[in-house]
């Protein structure tokens, strides 16, 4: 069987859907096992999951280090065992306490989570606990404690504030816009705020808008994926991804093998041979230039 071609599919997943789901069907469509996700989504998010095939599975693991964007809604008034929409309620704000927030208090406790922070992941996030998933010893009735983490949230743009009614509870919604760090849990910034404020909070929607340079004009659809599939090429992506470099012949050689270098780099840099072939990922490292990973 000819292997597939190595790359990466930008896919806009729908709600509903684990990403485990998206790479199974990927799977399907590429013809082979080795495809995996830079960055699980929910099944109640939407939006960019980018799935490497191939080698390019390799490249993954560095696109996670990558900002992130997403576009949510934050309902206050509402906390939930998961910190969105499909967890059990577990507390409602009094409605004289919701009618007391004004939007400049939300604006302001919002704009209190922009920078680097210390942040609890949720519960039930796909974290490892002693080699067990954190949401699967959560179904499992235990009780999980994580550490928090350091993270950065570069923007937080809030848009439309408004109040509702939900299930007969007074709340209010709150739609925002955000660029982040790998490993930012924008459930977390709800549950937060929504405690900042004495309310309690959680999400009803988050679709992620953005991994890296990869957005939703670079999505598609698995439907359009089943019509048409289409894979980015590695060296495409590798250059979309990261400051490139491309090598002459004897450069080009050493890195095939993995040698060190004796040229300047800002940061990880990915290097291409003459013919455009791309060839690995460098860093600075002990004042050489020196592999991270190599894709030749």
């Amino acid at each position: 069987m000819t292997e597939p071609a190595a790359g990466l599919v930008v896919v806009d997943k729908p709600a509903g859907l684990t990403s485990h789901g998206v790479v199974a069907r990927v799977r399907r469509l590429a013809g082979t096992r080795k495809v995996g996700h830079a960055g699980t989504l929910d099944p109640m998010a939407t939006g960019v999951l980018v799935l490497g095939i191939g080698r390019a599975t390799r490249l993954l693991g560095h696109l996670m280090l990558t900002e992130k964007g997403y576009a949510a809604t934050i309902r206050l008034g509402v906390a939930t065992t998961t910190d969105d929409a499909e967890g059990e309620v577990t507390t409602t704000a009094d409605p004289g306490a919701v009618a007391a927030v004004d939007e400049a208090a939300v604006r302001s406790v919002l704009a209190g989570f922009v920078g680097e922070i210390d942040q609890v992941p949720t519960a039930v996030s796909a974290i490892k606990v002693d080699g067990k998933r954190a949401y699967q010893r959560v179904r499992d009735g235990e009780e999980v404690a994580l550490s928090a983490r350091r993270v950065t949230v570069h923007e937080l743009v809030v848009g439309d504030v408004r109040r509702a009614t939900a299930d007969g509870v007074d709340v209010i919604d709150v739609d925002v816009t955000l660029r982040c760090s790998s490993g930012t849990y924008v459930r977390a910034i709800a549950r937060d705020a929504g405690a900042a404020l004495r309310l309690g909070g959680h999400l009803t929607a988050l679709r992620r808008t953005a991994v890296g340079p990869y957005g939703l004009p670079e999505a598609r659809t698995l439907e359009q994926l089943g019509e048409s599939y289409a894979v980015l090429p590695l060296a495409d992506a590798a250059r979309a991804a990261f400051p490139a470099r491309d090598l002459d012949p004897r450069e080009a050689g050493a890195v095939r093998v993995g040698r060190a270098l004796d040229v300047p780099l800002d940061g990880l840099t990915a290097l291409f041979a003459p013919d455009g072939d791309f060839l690995a990922l460098y860093e600075p490292r002990d004042g050489a230039a020196r592999a991270v990973a190599v894709f030749c």
